[in-house]
């Protein structure tokens, strides 16, 4: 796998300073059942490192020294597959915290997964689904052959429970991103044919599609350098950087947990190895410090940054700004 890094750090992106951290996204693990192309983290099957109960222990802790985090975002790889998920979601509703599932939809049918969505449903936990485009072929094309049926599968189950219904409190969000080199269509309008398409094939429902743009690192990175197009990629995102964008990024407000409880300013950041604070090799740790004290902290930017702030720009939380790339479909 080529090493996009060396490539990114040479870079004139703004520079940027913390807020108070209200959410932090924790990474259980990197092993997946599934090897996306645009995955930034490179997961898979094959991976095996996973948030130990020791380190789970320690997120607790922290988040409880640090009243002001009110959302706790879990995502892997596929974060289900950490033995220790159920517990910490338990004790997260327990202590009020809205938590967050990033879900692949297709780990609903793994063995031993069958209660899954119940468990969900029950903690009332949010669901934010990665589906990267309504039509069957797009997504088995980016996520593997059957990928598209189960998670149409899964979509329906959460639905039966409630995910995505009116005023049932079960938030389900679909996720977007585009199948190669190329910035998301606008996020309202490719959002509306989301739900016609399918309303109308499959019943489904949901609350909001999230329009991420796909980052030049890690497995997606490494594809567009063994195509020669990874120049063209990042002209694509500095051309199209918006200043008003930065005011809204997820990094002034989010902590990036990574799965041996090590901190960084974004997930994308986790994925290159640029930890929170400071150039040198020392990592800050869950057990370092408590929240409070991170805010107005400087971030680490790189040429990658511009992924957030391009067109619409791009978070966990989908589009940061008013539409301004047109192309109302997901097979861009």
């Amino acid at each position: 796998m080529h090493a996009t890094l060396p490539l990114l750090v040479a870079s004139n992106f703004p520079a940027l300073s913390r807020r108070v951290v209200d959410t932090v996204q924790a990474n259980l693990g990197y092993r997946c059942n599934q090897s996306c192309v645009h995955c930034h983290v490179n997961a898979g099957p094959q991976r095996k490192e996973e948030m130990t109960p020791e380190t789970v222990a320690a997120l607790l802790a922290f988040i409880a020294a640090s009243p002001e985090i009110k959302v706790l975002d879990l995502t892997g790889g596929a974060p289900e597959l950490n033995p220790q998920f159920r517990a910490l979601v338990t004790v997260a509703r327990t202590r009020g915290l809205r938590v967050v599932d990033r879900c692949n939809l297709t780990i609903l049918e793994e063995p031993g997964e069958d209660d899954l969505a119940d468990f969900l449903a029950a903690q009332q936990v949010e669901v934010v689904a990665s589906l990267p485009c309504y039509l069957e072929e797009n997504v088995d094309r980016q996520r593997g052959k059957g990928t598209f049926g189960a998670s149409i599968r899964g979509l329906r189950r959460l639905n039966a429970l409630g995910y995505g219904v009116p005023d049932s409190g079960l938030i389900l969000n679909l996720v977007f991103n585009p199948q190669g080199a190329s910035l998301p269509p606008p996020q309202e309008t490719l959002a509306a044919a989301y739900r016609e398409h399918l309303g109308r094939e499959f019943g489904i429902v949901f609350n909001q599609l999230f329009t991420l743009t796909n980052m030049p690192i890690q497995r997606f990175g490494s594809m567009l350098v063994s195509k020669g197009q990874f120049n063209a990629y990042m002209r694509l995102l500095r051309d199209a950087h918006r200043d008003e964008n930065i005011e809204h990024v997820m990094c002034r407000h989010l902590l990036s947990v990574d799965w041996q409880g090590y901190l960084y300013d974004c997930d994308f950041n986790q994925q290159l190895g640029l930890n929170i604070g400071s150039t040198s090799r020392h990592r800050l740790h869950l057990t370092d410090l408590a929240a409070a004290a991170l805010a107005g902290w400087p971030i680490r930017v790189a040429d990658h940054c511009y992924g957030c702030t391009a067109g619409q720009g791009s978070s966990c939380a989908g589009a940061l700004g008013d539409e301004v790339v047109a192309a109302p479909t997901c097979s861009s």
